[in-house]
């Protein structure tokens, strides 16, 4: 039995969204996406394995789809997750046993902001001339704003929720232009949990701010 096989009932229907069929992939990528950004919300750890369970669906969605830097985009998140597993149980530094949550630094926006400018104009190209994707530009700046707020997620920076906000205004449209409605759907539930997550992680670091000048001094 090939890979093709196995994978084959995961892209049945199983319902229909305004005309159009959903696949288990997508339902199964709708849950478990969910369930991640709840959980990062909470700060608990389990939301990188889940998150994991998360990407490996949406690869086989947005292949199907034509979304090929986003399907490809997954699989930079996996190797992601796996090191932002490791930053929230080791990377809070000696006598810490989680991570904080930190603001941006100005010298990581530098970095950021210039990665995500080059990354988007670049995908943008190789969108446009090595495959038959009908979004490349949009594709492109989803895909880099991903991997910068993933990036500050893994660091629990803040401002790592603001570029997820971003992301999501984009995605939203995106995903119902490309009739992926349940997806589209789950990212309105990303974007008012990502709201959610804002407001807790501001909480944390306005409750650490004193202890954390205390220690410095």
């Amino acid at each position: 039995m090939s890979l093709a096989d196995l994978l084959d009932p995961l892209q049945q229907p199983l319902v229909t969204v305004l005309g159009t069929p959903v696949s288990w992939t997508e339902v199964l990528g709708f849950g478990s996406g969910a369930l991640c950004v709840w959980l990062v919300a909470r700060q608990h750890l389990a939301n990188w394995p889940i998150g994991i369970a998360n990407n490996l669906f949406f690869i086989l969605l947005f292949t199907q789809a034509g979304l090929y830097a986003d399907a490809g985009l997954q699989i930079v998140f996996i190797a992601l997750a796996a090191y932002g597993w490791w930053t929230w149980t080791h990377g809070g530094g000696p006598g810490a046993s989680v991570l904080p949550v930190r603001s941006t630094t100005r010298t990581e926006w530098t970095w950021l902001l210039t990665a995500g400018a080059v990354g988007t104009l670049a995908l943008t190209l190789l969108l446009s001339r090595a495959t038959d994707s009908t979004v490349p530009f949009w594709d492109a700046l989803t895909t880099s704003l991903s991997l910068m707020a993933t990036y500050g997620q893994c660091r629990k920076r803040v401002e790592s929720w603001w570029l997820w906000i971003a992301a999501d205004i984009v995605y939203i449209p995106l995903y119902a232009y490309k009739e992926l409605y349940l997806t589209s759907l789950l990212y309105v539930g990303f974007l008012t949990l990502c709201l959610v997550g804002l407001r807790n992680w501001n909480r944390e670091l306005t409750s650490s701010e004193p202890q954390l000048t205390g220690v410095s001094a």
